[in-house]
């Protein structure tokens, strides 16, 4: 059986087989090597993962997925959920990790933050279909932003009743929908966990409509999760 260190060294591997789109630049800065993958943070045995588009700049400098801006909301408001309260210090935010995951559709930063393209994001979707069916025990996923919810499209039974979930406006940020993802492992082993999917808009200070907003979305759903 593969272990997670494993998942990591073959993500590795494929992204060093061909070039594809990376802000070398900011891996330079900051004496990283651009082909590590940064997968996930957090406790495989947890019940709730967070899961966003790609990678920035804070990911990139302290090696863990949604930390800058937005991961700053985002674990703050799961650290209220988890204590009734706000955190003290950066230490105390840290200890969120034994009780949730956060990864992206790929683990690595693209130049000038856009999104990757389909293509990369297939390339890239065996070792992430890994992570969540194999490694993490989960199976309540937050998806932050469209990118990130429209990633398991493919996993639906009725693609047009996905779209059409996903264009409802504000009332899909207070709804879920229950999907069966799959992965292969290294024997080639079919693997299937069903999975339910509580879309939220991205929090980047960017998304001028939902930022503020967004803390309290967050709290709402995280009410309605089991952890």
């Amino acid at each position: 059986m593969s272990t997670i260190e494993g998942l990591i060294k073959q993500i590795q591997r494929e992204a060093e087989r061909e070039e594809f789109p990376l802000d070398i630049a900011t891996y330079r800065e900051y004496n990283k090597n651009p082909t590590e993958p940064i997968l996930y943070f957090g406790n495989l045995k947890s019940t709730i993962c967070f899961f966003g588009r790609d990678l920035g700049r804070d990911e990139v400098r302290t090696g863990q997925p949604l930390i800058g801006a937005a991961g700053s909301l985002v674990r703050r408001g799961f650290f209220k959920a988890l204590y009734r309260r706000n955190p003290h210090s950066e230490e105390e935010l840290f200890s969120i990790k034994n009780h949730v995951i956060l990864t992206n559709t790929v683990p690595y930063k693209p130049p000038e933050n856009k999104a990757y393209s389909l293509k990369i994001k297939q390339r890239f979707r065996p070792f992430i279909e890994q992570l969540l069916v194999i490694f993490w025990r989960g199976n309540q996923i937050i998806t932050l932003g469209t990118e990130a919810f429209k990633w398991f499209q493919e996993y639906a039974d009725d693609r047009e009743e996905f779209e059409a979930f996903w264009h409802q406006g504000d009332s899909r940020y207070e709804k879920s929908i229950s999907l069966t993802i799959s992965a292969k492992d290294e024997e080639g082993n079919i693997h299937q966990k069903p999975v339910t999917i509580y879309p939220l808009p991205h929090p980047s200070p960017l998304n001028q409509k939902y930022y503020q907003r967004f803390p309290l979305l967050l709290e709402n759903t995280l009410s309605r999760l089991a952890f």
